[in-house]
């Protein structure tokens, strides 16, 4: 190996190292991942040319990691990108941390006033929110209008149209889920506002009828 070589072997060293440095400069986590990412590859060309083992089996462990986090960071940014743009609302995600009920038809799941503890995602059937008369459809979600009241409490009365299979999540998850998948979290702000309007509205109409 000519001197010339070792040199340029040695730029690539230093050239991972500056990447490496330049990660802790960072405020947002894409430009974290491409350097992270570039600073990988450059070690581990170092390393395999002058067979420093640790180093090299470090930097391809490392590599992967931060590939697979850069993939997540972009999937996610389309998701939220998608949501922002009027998207139709997906809260399939909770079938993945919720538990599975099948239940009957005219069942009243929870009542106005209950203390609140659950929230639902209707994968099939219908579900009656009856002081409102509104019918929820599957691929929707209900019950979480009241994790975001400070009475804690059912502000409806909820009941099944014939037999439906739900989803539920506790608040804890709920909250989790929220800060996991900034999408989700639009999605719920988004149901919430709308609903809340839509109650506004009937509401209004129910004055102007009694007045």
């Amino acid at each position: 190996m000519n001197l010339m070589t070792i040199h340029w072997i040695e730029a690539f060293g230093w050239l991972a190292s500056l990447l490496t440095v330049a990660t802790y400069a960072m405020n947002t986590m894409i430009p974290l991942r491409v350097l992270a990412i570039a600073s990988s590859i450059c070690f581990i060309f170092y390393a395999s040319v002058l067979e420093l083992w640790p180093l090299l089996v470090m930097e391809l462990t490392l590599l992967p990691i931060n590939a697979y986090r850069f993939w997540e960071i972009l999937t996610l940014r389309g998701r939220v990108s998608r949501a922002t743009e009027g998207a139709a609302a997906d809260f399939s995600i909770i079938k993945t941390y919720g538990k599975r009920r099948r239940i009957e038809a005219g069942t009243c799941i929870f009542r106005r006033g209950d203390p609140v503890d659950r929230l639902y995602f209707l994968a099939e059937g219908r579900v009656l929110i009856e002081e409102v008369g509104v019918e929820i459809s599957d691929g929707d979600i209900f019950g979480e209008i009241a994790f975001f009241t400070d009475a804690a409490q059912r502000t409806a009365t909820a009941r099944t149209v014939g037999e439906v299979e739900v989803y539920e999540i506790d608040e804890k998850r709920f909250m989790r889920l929220q800060f996991e998948d900034p999408s989700f979290g639009l999605s719920i702000m988004r149901t919430v506002t709308r609903r809340l309007a839509a109650n506004g509205q009937l509401e209004l109409g129910a004055g102007a009828v009694t007045s």
